[in-house]
């Protein structure tokens, strides 16, 4: 799919704002598709309609859950390190990585059917262990497997 075609086909299942920090969306609206690396949302969308098939939450701003997509360099957890003169350069910041929940899933059921169908995945991607969300990003780790864990 050209990327026009996935950004389209997203829509129908999360605004921008639920993709990208407040800082962003304040300052660039709907044009802040813009900073999410095609492959990523290619994924998701995979993720969304033919993998989980369940809905899933990245921000929410009700839980106030707002630096689980893309986070620029005035979000904390972004922030904080620069401060500290810490390097960070998380698939969060590049536009390539999601933190994400689903009400009808566990975190590692998620991960379990993910890996059940990782034929279906369109990129490699990598998957966080042991936590109670699904990171998943598309950092290639140059391992040649669909599915990276760390």
């Amino acid at each position: 799919m050209e990327r026009d075609e996935i950004i389209k086909e997203l829509k129908k299942y999360f605004k921008i704002t639920e993709l990208v920090c407040p800082h962003t969306y304040n300052k660039y609206g709907e044009s802040s598709w813009k900073f999410l690396d095609t492959e990523s949302l290619e994924t998701l969308l995979v993720l969304r309609t033919k993998i989980l098939c369940v809905p899933l939450i990245c921000n929410s701003y009700s839980k106030n859950l707002t630096q689980r997509g893309f986070r620029c360099n005035l979000c904390e957890l972004t922030k904080e390190k620069t401060l500290k003169n810490i390097l960070y350069i998380s698939a969060h910041s590049t536009g390539k990585g999601w933190d994400i929940t689903s009400p009808n899933m566990t975190a590692e059921e998620m991960r379990q059917k993910i890996k059940e169908n990782a034929h279906l995945l369109p990129h490699p991607v990598r998957i966080e262990k042991d936590v109670n969300w699904l990171h998943i990003d598309c950092y290639d780790d140059g391992t040649g497997e669909k599915i990276t864990y760390f």
